[in-house]
């Protein structure tokens, strides 16, 4: 197409632009003042002005319900202002103690069960750039069954699971012994004795709900878990109105088809009881899940053209004052134009590198910085890590109706580890630790266990457990919580036995059931002679 001289600054739309261009112009005068309005604030005050207008004329219009198309994509900063946050209600400094010893305890664990005479494998990393994630959630949102309305369906991350393996020895529901059967389940006589290697309810069927560690099986099962709950709802089965099902996911986890299939679906069926949370630590199991791309990023504009509603958590508190004084926008121009590869690089170098190479590429932007020591910089969290940005989130996608949530939480995969381990390409891989690598992770989570413990566990491969007491005040806020939330999650309940004769509950003519349910039963036997 040839442009015409009094169309040279009009670019040429197609369709899938959502510029409409075959509109007629009914009223050009004023179409031009408005052009040359945008293009004075642009001369005078700088694009990031212009674009900050533009920005709240969008938002206007969707108020005003003009159909104006919606944003596929926002900036790479949080969703939620910082004065929009909502008072965090919890102990944020006792919640972060807990938070540390199961960090501390999920490490020991997947270390003592790769000791040379086992060495069954595990994943420590994981676990470590959730941790938040998941505390938040259990400390505050995650209802149990005792809950009116009949609680909560969480489906959580396969890999995450030594962490809530981990939260469950703080609550009294597993022992040590127990949890040195990480992965043993044959060789300790079944699951009673030893800890399934992931989520899986046939083989601790009073522990999980749902399995979840094929990749995929996570999401796809939580959507159609939703819209059953709406079933039952509708149908006068049960009152599930009050119920939320929460799918814990990982970012390499949604390329799978069955991760963003039926996302549409969960839109269309307007499953507002639906809430994602995916954690974008940028690794997989081969290297990284978008290098040179930005995989939060995707995944917005994935779910926001599917119709769902999108919060990002990407950065910690810390960076708000840096956001504040971002007058001429360099700072988030920078986060928006810095790849994951580059990120994860971030991560594992130190604060005069992040200094030089981040910071450093913009006078503007050096400037912001120049306040803060290296030691500062290098610490600057992910919003992943951060408590109260987690909560903001969750409170909002728990208000919101009409439409499912996913929260897009920006982490670091092995945070808190040695730097020979945190966000290391091969920490997927990494299944145990070393008493130096143990020492300095005891420093950073500030737990009283000493360097004689460590050497003498470390030697045998058994590296020491920790736990504060019973009577501790970290056990004692950890169950206070639960308590109120409606007990314990994950737990598995079954009301009655099922057998082949189709009875619900044993005849008169069924012995007791087994105190072991036989191995893979096809049916729960009920004992009696049909079985």
């Amino acid at each position: 197409m040839t442009l015409t001289p009094d169309r040279v600054d009009t670019p040429y739309s197609v369709i899938n632009d959502g510029l409409p261009s075959q509109l007629p112009d009914i009223d050009p005068a004023q179409t031009r003042d408005w052009v040359d309005a945008l293009r004075t604030v642009v001369e005078n005050e700088g694009p990031h002005r212009a674009r900050f207008l533009l920005l709240r004329m969008l938002e206007q219009a969707r108020g005003l319900h003009l159909g104006v198309p919606a944003l596929s994509a926002t900036d790479y900063v949080n969703t939620i202002p910082t004065e929009r946050e909502p008072w965090f209600p919890g102990d944020e400094a006792l919640e972060r103690r807990i938070r540390r010893i199961i960090r501390w305890n999920t490490a020991v664990m997947v270390t003592r069960a790769n000791r040379p005479e086992i060495g069954v494998g595990g994943h420590i990393a994981t676990y470590q750039s959730a941790a938040a994630l998941y505390e938040v959630g259990f400390n505050h949102f995650f209802r149990g069954r005792d809950h009116p309305g009949g609680g909560d369906q969480v489906f959580l991350q396969g890999h995450a699971s030594p962490g809530i393996y981990a939260r469950a020895y703080l609550e009294g529901r597993f022992d040590e012994q127990r949890l040195d059967g990480f992965r043993q389940e044959l060789s300790r006589g079944g699951a009673q004795r030893s800890l399934a290697s992931y989520p899986h309810p046939r083989l601790m069927p009073d522990f999980w709900e749902f399995p979840t560690v094929s990749m995929g099986l996570g999401p796809i099962n939580a959507i159609y878990q939703a819209r059953f709950n709406r079933y039952l709802h509708a149908r006068g089965i049960a009152d599930t109105s009050g119920a939320r099902v929460w799918a814990f996911l990982g970012d390499g986890e949604m390329d799978e088809p069955e991760s963003l299939g039926p996302i549409g679906l969960a839109a269309r069926e307007e499953l507002d009881n639906l809430i994602f949370v995916v954690n974008c630590n940028l690794q997989r199991l081969d290297g990284p899940v978008r290098g040179n791309g930005k995989v939060l990023q995707e995944l917005e504009s994935f779910f926001r053209g599917a119709g769902w509603n999108v919060v990002k958590v990407v950065w910690g508190r810390e960076w708000d004052k840096l956001l504040a004084a971002d007058r001429d926008g360099v700072l988030v121009e920078a986060m928006n134009t810095t790849p994951d590869g580059q990120f994860q690089t971030y991560a594992t170098e130190s604060g005069a590198y992040i200094r030089e190479h981040f910071f450093g590429r913009d006078p503007r932007l050096r400037a912001l910085a120049e306040h803060l020591t290296d030691a500062e910089l290098e610490r600057l969290p992910r919003g992943g890590h951060d408590y109260r940005k987690i909560f903001a989130a969750y409170r909002a996608a728990t208000e919101h109706t009409g439409r499912p949530t996913v929260v897009l939480a920006h982490t670091v995969k092995g945070w808190t580890l040695p730097h020979s381990m945190a966000s290391r390409m091969a920490n997927h891989q990494m299944k145990k630790m070393t008493a130096d690598d143990l020492k300095v992770f005891r420093d950073r989570l500030e737990l009283p266990i000493t360097d004689e413990a460590i050497d003498a566990g470390a030697d045998r491969g058994l590296p020491p457990y920790h736990h504060p007491g019973a009577d501790s005040e970290e056990v004692r806020y950890l169950l206070d919580r639960r308590a109120e939330l409606g007990g314990f999650v994950p737990e598995r309940r079954r009301t009655d036995l099922r057998c082949r004769s189709r009875r619900t509950r044993p005849g008169p003519g069924c012995a007791p059931a087994p105190a072991t349910p036989p191995w893979r039963p096809r049916w729960r036997s009920c004992g009696c002679s049909r079985n």
